[in-house]
């Protein structure tokens, strides 16, 4: 009897056991209810209503995290809400967009609308904020300062160059053999190649949109065209002046001449007039 009683115990824990692991299994293949986001979704954070967890794997305070937003995203189809999270080492647009300082970081986005979320982590506290529209007390980022404005879509690709550029690091370092200095030396050339082509384009721009002067076509004034008319029948009174003026003085001549003819003798001495003594007076 004992040996059938310890054989039963056997078969009950070897069958607990066996439980156990087919809901292990089942649970680790449901997929998880926590959208991942990428920096390609970016467009779909401007639609509906959304809670994004910005974390790291390497952050412990991210990874106490998890299991209440996994609870919490169980919820997020009978609340109306997206819940996701954003891998902050993998996605560096949307992290640059949102100036991610802190880990792991909330946000709340309706219909392009952001607020940080600053409450209680745990799954009450994130149904309560949705469910009470608890986030309509939570002033939104600022226009300008928004993961939308043109300001932060700049600092989301300065965070993707950033990217580009360390993985660009690693790929010379690590599978070229390339030394650390020298792929230093490749992108201090690259930067001195790309500023001096940027610089060559804004003087080319700079000289289509503002010619020089001695380039510049002669530009009438508009004043100058206005009395065109005026300025034509003066300079045809001149001119009738100095045809004029040239007519006497052509007239003049024969007589000059007549004169010049008296005043030479015929022996071709020329002849000055005397002028008479007065006459003396008689003492």
């Amino acid at each position: 009897m004992a040996a059938v009683g310890r054989s039963r115990a056997a078969l009950r824990a070897l069958l607990c056991a066996l439980l156990c692991l087919a809901l292990a299994a089942a649970a680790r293949g449901r997929p998880s209810p926590v959208k991942v986001l990428s920096d390609g979704m970016w467009r779909e954070l401007l639609q509906d209503e959304w809670m994004v967890e910005f974390y790291a794997p390497w952050c412990p305070a991210c990874e106490n995290l998890q299991p209440e937003w996994e609870k919490f995203a169980e919820w997020g189809e009978d609340l109306g809400v997206n819940v996701a999270k954003v891998d902050v080492t993998e996605q560096p647009g949307l992290s640059g967009r949102f100036i991610i300082t802190a880990l792991p970081t909330i946000y709340h986005c309706k219909d392009g609308e952001f607020r940080r979320y600053q409450g209680a982590r745990t799954k009450a506290a994130f149904i309560n904020f949705i469910s009470d529209e608890e986030w309509k007390s939570i002033e939104p980022v600022s226009s300008w300062l928004g993961p939308s404005s043109f300001l932060m879509s700049s600092m989301s690709a300065l965070f993707k160059l950033s990217m580009w550029i360390r993985h660009g690091h690693g790929y010379l370092t690590e599978n070229l053999g390339i030394p650390v200095w020298g792929s230093y030396a490749v992108f201090g050339l690259a930067t001195l190649f790309l500023g001096m082509v940027l610089g060559l384009m804004m003087v080319f721009l700079a000289d289509c949109m503002c010619p020089s002067k001695r380039h510049r076509p002669p530009q009438l004034h508009p004043q100058s065209r206005k009395q065109g008319p005026e300025s034509a029948q003066l300079l045809k009174n001149r001119y009738e002046e100095q045809e004029a003026d040239e007519g006497d003085i052509s007239d003049d001549e024969p007589e000059g001449k007549e004169g010049s003819k008296r005043d030479w003798s015929p022996g071709g001495v020329r002849q000055r007039p005397v002028p008479t003594a007065a006459p003396l007076e008689k003492s």
